[in-house]
């Protein structure tokens, strides 16, 4: 019999000493933080790929199965011509046609060694609308920075933003002998609906002539361009009677010193760029002065400019100071919106004035061979200069960039008149 028995005895003291068990879950639940918060902190120290940036991830899938040789001729031909439901329907192309074809068709003009049939062939002509691209702007050869902005200047190979933001014309595109006019239209960028119309409403042969103070006139001006328009900066001149009538901000003035005019004209062509060109906007009293102007056209002339007359102060000294100072310069024939001879053309509507002002535009242009029209950019005024643009082949005249009248007769002082016009065809 046993010495004691188990009411007596300790609890479990005769048995062995029991295991005591590991806690798990805490020691999973503490290991995951400890490597989430690692990786918190590697990523800290060490940085994020992507730092928060959107990204992608492409998923390469399998090629489709090849097609197999039951297909027939016809269902091949159905299923390739077959619309498509993103880009639409591209038919291929005929199966009988012939190179001949597809070269009339593409509008490259293509020869032959010998005059044989292809392959062998060499493009040597290009659809004249890649030829009419204008160079990207800015270049940044052309430009330097100013506490205003960006300002056009001459590069240091030469090169000017008159001849790079030009739009490209060659007298080669052109009959011999025919006139030529050149049109611009002012005031663009202060009216976004009138902007957009004389972009897209206009070819890309008539200038643009962008104020100073729209909204987003680099983007405006870029549109301008990339549409085909040369684009050009109107600069505001003090009027005769200013401040009652008064241009805008930075204006430039009679009174005003030669640095303060400078100062404000930096301001002004800080504006945008990819303009080859400036013009006046008003003036007559500032476009009279002497001292006034000729400050101001030796700095456009520094920066590889051309300077356009508006032709609105019959006493303007700009084209005469910008042939003293080299600068390549020309002065508008007629401002076509506006009656020439209000005496006479009192009671014309405003379409009977732009077509009268036409057609002394075209006498001008048989007579001198270039005239020059500029019109303000207000609906009516593109309206009809649209219309024109699309007759004047049918009348016998080509429409040309303005920079074109420029390159012919602006850079040489004995090659314009008083009045701007081409004093020798």
């Amino acid at each position: 019999m046993a010495s004691g028995d188990d009411l007596h005895d300790p609890l479990g003291l005769d048995r062995p000493p029991r295991r005591r068990a590991i806690p798990i879950r805490p020691l999973l639940l503490t290991c995951a933080c400890l490597a989430i918060g690692g990786s918190i902190a590697f990523l800290n120290w060490r940085g994020d790929p992507f730092g928060g940036e959107p990204h992608a991830v492409a998923i390469i899938m399998p090629a489709g199965p090849a097609k197999t040789a039951m297909t027939t001729a016809a269902q091949q031909k159905q299923a390739d011509n077959a619309p498509n439901e993103v880009t639409g329907t591209i038919p291929n192309p005929a199966d009988d046609g012939s190179a001949a074809d597809y070269e009339q068709k593409s509008g490259v003009k293509v020869v032959r060694s010998g005059g044989g049939a292809p392959p062998g062939a060499l493009i040597i002509e290009v659809p004249q609308v890649l030829a009419n691209r204008l160079a990207p702007a800015p270049d940044l050869r052309l430009v330097e920075k100013s506490r205003y902005g960006l300002l056009p200047r001459i590069g240091k190979d030469g090169a000017r933003p008159a001849d790079v933001y030009a739009r490209p014309w060659s007298a080669a595109s052109a009959k011999a002998n025919t006139p030529r006019i050149a049109l611009v239209i002012g005031g663009v960028g202060l009216s976004d609906a009138a902007t957009a119309q004389a972009i897209d409403g206009l070819p890309g042969t008539v200038t643009l002539a962008f104020a100073p103070f729209g909204n987003d006139l680099k983007g405006k001006s870029a549109q301008a361009r990339e549409a085909g328009h040369e684009v050009i900066l109107q600069l505001p001149m003090e009027p005769i009677d200013y401040p009652r009538t008064n241009p805008g901000p930075h204006t430039l003035l009679a009174s005003a010193s030669a640095s303060e005019n400078t100062e404000d004209l930096h301001w002004l062509l800080a504006r945008f760029t990819g303009y080859a060109g400036v013009a006046n906007f008003l003036g007559a009293k500032f476009a009279i002065n002497s001292d006034a102007l000729k400050p101001v056209l030796r700095d456009i002339n520094a920066r590889g400019l051309f300077f356009l007359d508006d032709g609105s102060t019959a006493q303007s000294l700009g084209l005469s100071l910008a042939q003293g100072l080299g600068l390549p310069a020309v002065r508008a024939d007629i401002v076509l919106d506006a009656p020439a001879d209000p005496s006479t053309q009192q009671g014309l509507t405003p379409d009977a004035t732009i077509d009268l002002n036409l057609s002394k535009l075209e006498a001008i242009a048989r007579d001198k061979g270039i005239a020059i029209g500029i019109a303000n950019d207000l609906p009516a005024s593109v309206d009809r200069l649209a219309l024109y643009a699309k007759e004047a082949e049918t009348r016998g005249v080509v429409l040309i960039p303005l920079s074109a009248v420029v390159r012919t007769i602006g850079t040489n002082p004995h090659g314009a008149s008083a009045d701007g016009t081409q004093s020798e065809p």
